[in-house]
């Protein structure tokens, strides 16, 4: 089956496992692959932005870090 996701669920799988569950289902990572996906359009959008207002057509680090920091402002403290 061809999927049109870009992550793949290996590591998704890991993810989860890295926050302390011992198992999940296969629902529960293509979920968690669906918003981490969703997220990174977001912030990915929002850079280009940024970079365009700056005169660039290359998104830069710095585009990325505070386009994440401006969509996920209740996950960074600073």
């Amino acid at each position: 089956m061809v999927s049109d996701r870009e992550l793949s669920l290996a590591p998704i799988h890991r993810l989860i496992k890295k926050a302390g569950a011992a198992r999940a289902s296969e629902d529960a990572a293509e979920e968690l692959r669906k918003i981490l996906e969703e997220i990174g359009i977001a912030i990915a959008k929002e850079a280009l932005s940024l970079a365009q207002y700056a005169g660039r057509r290359t998104v830069r680090r710095e585009d990325i870090d505070r386009a994440a920091r401006t969509l996920l402002r209740g996950y960074y403290s600073t």
